[in-house]
């Protein structure tokens, strides 16, 4: 005998007053909630009810039962919501790495909402332009600009990013505005960006049509995102930043677009994991998470 099946039957007969409705209710043949009421009986060793082809009524031994029978199943009905409520809203500690300037002018200050709607998630951010060792870092997932790297990673791409060509009205004002980029190489200050992997130079990159000029050379530059925007607001050269990340200071005029019918290709934004990771609970609602605000589903994050 099932018991708890039974106890959940004799339950529903009481607080109906028929068979026939709690086995309607319970979605089960009348004979077999019949048959586990009586069964019931014999493990207990006394009469719940008593049963006429006409009436129905319950035993004091058996209203006795009701009640602590009820409680119990109330409490069991009141934990297995809890257990399915904490599926549904998971917990725990996540590990994440992102871009520098991507971390601090978009991530961080997203993760008000998401916390909002995932109280119970722990974030420790790793914020570096460095490629990190995913799996060797113990980080759960990264978000990565430009290549996805290493292919045993699970990717996922959420968006491209666009970049915009700006410098400080300071600097304007000091050395001028070129109208091209052939007017741009002779600028005495350019402000760059190197990968702190290789020591490798990013150029800057223009194109229009087929033509296209990458200018290698800069005066000052710098391996971290959020270093590159310093730079160009202290005055220290014409940059090229992802236009999302610098439009705060477009917007105040800290800094001012150039060469805007030119254009650098887009940088891809990809969230990485590794392959079984994503089974994690607390894992899987970030990434829907970060695509739902990040991805191209999301508001464009280019304007």
């Amino acid at each position: 005998m099932n018991q708890l099946l039974a106890m959940r039957a004799f339950v529903r007969v009481v607080e109906t007053g028929s068979f026939s409705r709690a086995a309607d209710q319970l979605a089960q043949p009348r004979s077999t909630i019949s048959k586990l009421v009586t069964d019931l009986e014999k493990h207990l060793g006394i009469k719940l009810m008593h049963r006429t082809t006409r009436t129905l009524a319950v035993t004091s031994d058996g209203l006795e039962y009701y009640r602590r029978a009820e409680r119990l199943i109330s409490e069991l009905d009141a934990m297995d919501h809890a257990v399915r409520r904490r599926k549904l809203k998971p917990s725990g500690h996540l590990r994440v790495d992102a871009p520098a300037t991507f971390a601090t002018t978009l991530l961080i200050p997203a993760l008000a909402d998401f916390h909002r709607e995932y109280p119970d998630i722990t974030i420790a951010l790793g914020i570096s332009d460095r490629t990190i060792n995913i799996v060797g870092e113990g980080v759960d997932c990264a978000l990565r600009a430009g290549g996805m790297g290493d292919m045993a990673m699970v990717g996922r791409t959420l968006t491209a990013l666009r970049y915009v060509t700006c410098a400080s009205p300071a600097y304007l004002q000091r050395m001028g505005t070129p109208a091209t980029p052939r007017e741009l190489e002779r600028h005495h200050l350019r402000a760059g960006y190197f990968f702190a992997a290789t020591g490798k130079a990013d150029p800057l990159i223009f194109e229009k049509g087929a033509e296209r000029h990458d200018i290698v050379a800069a005066e000052f530059s710098t391996n971290e995102g959020n270093g590159l925007l310093a730079l160009m607001l202290a005055g220290l050269g014409i940059g090229q930043h992802l236009r999302r990340c610098v439009q705060p200071y477009l917007d105040s005029g800290e800094l001012v677009p150039l060469l805007e019918d030119w254009s650098r290709p887009p940088l891809p934004l990809h969230v990485i994991y590794p392959p079984n990771r994503h089974q994690n609970a607390r894992l899987k609602v970030f990434v829907d998470w970060v695509r739902q605000t990040f991805g191209d589903a999301a508001p464009a994050v280019d304007q």
